[in-house]
């Protein structure tokens, strides 16, 4: 099997003839379909290999369509879906969805937590009995929170350190504002655990949208390359959100510049190794 060389650890696919995404009404660069033909040049542009799609809705029908979606392509490496936490039955849930088409591609699962008015919600025992789910079946846990939501991130993490986890961009640090505190302290406290890796992902859309620069991402990127490592790091552009704010392209070489000092190895692991051996992409293809 030819080696992995380029991963986009974190992009989404939405069909609005298929289901609305509400989240992007008042977002009229959002407010549109997007799939692989708007996607492809820019893998192909930029040497992507593989793909990690990650779900955008908390409904049920939302991941089937991925898994099956990917079962056809094989740019998508893996599925990052949506199952209900707090349902009694989640090993059943995530068993179901391994039995349809693309199956095989789930790699992981996440939920709008960034979105839940609790700012504890990932504390409560029913949260976590299905995070242990999620666990058992051998799958990662996508964290997409807002900075504030951070300790929670690191009492839950720290409770189940048989859970893996990844950081969605970076706990959304406070970049537009300037503000760097807590935020830093969050993130090298949660780094510290061994079973969280992060994702230098989403900063643009944290930035100044209008005139965000690589000089003003810098201090934020350095924070997580310092805690986390290059071998728990892994970039993703967040396309289509991304666009809000730079194009795909421009999501790449603000990382590349982000991460130029780094070694030859720690780059191949930023971009592509990391994402590999947290989500296990080399096992789904072998498949």
């Amino acid at each position: 099997m030819t080696p992995v060389k380029r991963v986009d650890a974190h992009q989404h696919f939405w069909d609005l003839n298929v289901r609305d995404q509400p989240w992007t009404d008042g977002l009229p660069l959002l407010r549109r379909s997007f799939g692989l033909a708007d996607l492809r040049p820019h893998l192909v542009d930029n040497r992507i290999d593989l793909t990690v799609v990650v779900q955008t809705i908390c409904v049920a029908e939302e991941t089937p369509e991925l898994l099956a979606f990917a079962a056809k392509e094989p740019s998508i490496g893996g599925v990052v879906g949506w199952v209900d936490l707090c349902t009694p039955g989640v090993e059943d849930r995530i068993a179901c969805l391994r039995e349809l088409p693309g199956g095989d591609r789930l790699v992981g699962t996440r939920h709008q937590v960034q979105e839940e008015t609790d700012p504890r919600w990932l504390c409560r025992p029913d949260v976590r009995r299905g995070l242990e789910a999620v666990a058992a079946a051998g799958l990662v846990y996508d964290i997409v929170v807002r900075h504030h939501q951070l300790p929670a991130v690191i009492e839950t993490a720290t409770a189940l350190e048989e859970v893996p986890f990844v950081l969605d961009h970076a706990g959304k640090p406070p970049i537009a504002s300037g503000a760097i505190s807590p935020w830093r302290e969050h993130v090298s406290s949660l780094a510290r655990l061994p079973n969280v890796a992060v994702k230098l992902s989403g900063m643009v859309t944290e930035a100044d949208r209008d005139g965000w620069t690589v000089e003003q991402l810098g201090p934020y990127g350095d924070v997580v390359l310092e805690a986390f490592g290059a071998g728990r790091t892994m970039w993703g552009s967040d396309w289509p959100v991304c666009l809000l704010a730079a194009s795909y392209d421009d999501v790449l070489r603000s990382a590349e510049q982000l991460t130029a000092s780094l070694s030859a190895p720690e780059l191949a692991a930023v971009f592509g190794g990391t994402a590999v051996a947290w989500y296990g992409l080399e096992a789904v293809r072998a498949r």
